[in-house]
């Protein structure tokens, strides 16, 4: 004969939606006692009786009373059975009972005044593949399977040294190879003792405005630049100043006795415009700083791709020791998935900046690290890079044709270089590249507004396009329909190009 507590049950269980037998059971049964269907003090069935007249099996039965003891909802009496606790540990935290599906109104949420205005100046877009995602390499055309054996083998014999935190500042076999491939590749001085290894360019602005700015510290930033920097640095309650970019890179103020605490630039290859600064400006620069005992942070992240003549040296190897703090990342010649980037600091911070970045962050991914110093040591990286620099070129080259046969040689970026992963299509001053940008995106087409990484009101409108995980048979099609927008939007844009 069924007892009143199965029948219950029974049917509680039925209105359960779980895929797992086990939580229909157990939702049943706990919303019972919620709801006061099974009273404080109600003895539950033994497990052998309620699984015959459920239909279940006994281990289905006693997995569900063992998590309903664990968590207070019942009470175990030895030789007498299982009974339902007296107070249920939700009314305990005086909940609310809740069907499955209903939701109450959470009182709002207070952010400091530091997180509002991130949240209201949040930039990165929501998706990060497809045309013409600025900044984005081909990430299909990295040769995954060779990294991955790689992996693999580091993997089955691991080290403890490589499966704890890392207070080095990253593998010293990652140290070595970076070092020895950035004093070939980009002139940069240094030893592997000063190389840190970051989890990309954002946690080193981040560990650099934390430890050498303190609050009201100025800091001098291109105009335009990235967002990304900004945002770190307004977070850390750094002042920011932007300072103009023509041709030749970043034009120092006249008045040099004034120096900021710390110098952004990105010299090689400047972003967003992309001019590359002349010999004459980073040394005076480089002359400003060591005056002044300011820091330049050089942000060297894309300088690997120069589809003519040959790579600019890195500012950092234009003096001994000098004020400069270089960073990379390998987000834009391997992939961003993987965060890793790195610090080459100045032998004064080296020691200090490596033990901070152990406090603040707690350094890891070792086993990777030492798969990408093989990586880098066999010549698989710089191979990897000659391909990219040819597959990148072959498709710049592409969307330069494409913007001049419809557009015409005016709407190409007299500040762009042959070089980067993205260039600047120009457009007029009265077009709202902002909304061409956000009607575009609704399209899937991923350029970002030329305007949007400017600080002051002079700003110039252009989009930016990403070409580098673009092939050219997807090209055209993407760039029609991007055209088709800035008609939308501005329709004498085009004409005024």
């Amino acid at each position: 004969m069924r007892s009143l507590v199965a029948d219950l049950l029974a049917v509680r269980l039925g209105e359960q939606q779980d895929e797992l037998l086990h939580k229909r059971l157990y939702n049943a049964i706990r919303l019972s006692i919620l709801d006061g269907s099974l009273p404080p003090q109600c003895r539950l069935p033994p497990t052998r009786d309620l699984a015959r007249e459920l239909g279940l099996s006994r281990n289905t039965i006693l997995t569900v009373y063992e998590q309903l003891l664990a968590e207070g909802y019942v009470l175990s009496r030895q030789g007498s059975g299982t009974f339902v606790a007296d107070v249920a540990p939700d009314k305990l935290l005086s909940a609310p009972v809740m069907a499955p599906g209903e939701h109450i109104d959470a009182p709002p949420v207070s952010y400091s005044s530091r997180g509002k205005w991130l949240l209201d100046h949040i930039s990165a877009s929501p998706r990060q593949w497809g045309a013409f995602i600025p900044g984005v390499p081909d990430v299909n055309a990295f040769p995954h399977q060779l990294f991955s054996k790689m992996q693999a083998r580091i993997s089955r014999r691991p080290t403890p040294q490589r499966l704890t935190y890392s207070s080095q500042g990253g593998t010293p076999e990652l140290q070595h190879a970076l070092a020895n491939y950035l004093r070939v590749a980009r002139s940069v001085q240094c030893s592997p003792e000063q190389v840190l290894i970051t989890e990309g360019i954002h946690q080193a602005i981040d560990l650099v405005a934390r430890m050498l700015c303190d609050s009201g510290d100025e800091a001098w930033v291109e105009e335009p630049s990235y967002w990304g920097i900004r945002n770190v640095l307004q977070m850390n309650d750094v002042k920011i100043c932007p300072v103009p970019v023509d041709s030749a890179g970043l034009v120092p103020p006249e008045r040099t006795s004034a120096a900021p605490r710390l110098i952004f630039v990105t010299p090689s290859h400047q972003y967003p415009l992309g001019a590359v600064m002349s010999l004459e400006r980073r040394q005076r620069l480089l002359a400003l700083a060591r005056q002044n005992g300011s820091w330049i942070v050089e942000d060297d992240y894309d300088s690997e791709f120069r589809f003519s003549g040959q790579p600019i040296p890195a500012l950092q190897g234009l003096m001994p020791d000098p004020p400069v703090i270089y960073i990379g990342t390998f987000s834009k010649t391997l992939y961003p998935g993987l965060r890793l980037g790195y610090v080459v600091l100045p032998r004064a911070l080296a020691q200090e900046m490596k033990a901070a970045h152990a406090e603040l962050y707690r350094g890891g991914h070792s086993l990777i690290q030492a798969a990408l110093a093989e990586f880098i040591e066999a010549g698989h990286y710089s191979a990897h890079i000659r391909r990219m620099r040819l597959l990148y070129g072959r498709r710049r080259a592409f969307l330069t044709g494409l913007i001049t046969r419809y557009l015409g040689p005016q709407a190409l970026s007299d500040f762009s270089d042959n070089a980067g992963l993205h260039l600047v299509l120009n457009l007029p001053p009265e077009a709202d590249d902002i909304a061409i940008a956000k009607r575009a995106n609704a399209r899937d087409i991923l350029v970002r507004p030329l305007s949007s990484y400017y600080l002051t009101e002079n700003r110039r409108r252009g989009l930016l396009m990403g070409f580098a995980c673009v092939p050219e048979e997807k090209m055209e099609g993407a760039f029609k329909a991007l055209m088709q927008c800035i008609n939308e939007v501005c329709p004498q844009a085009a004409e005024g190009l």
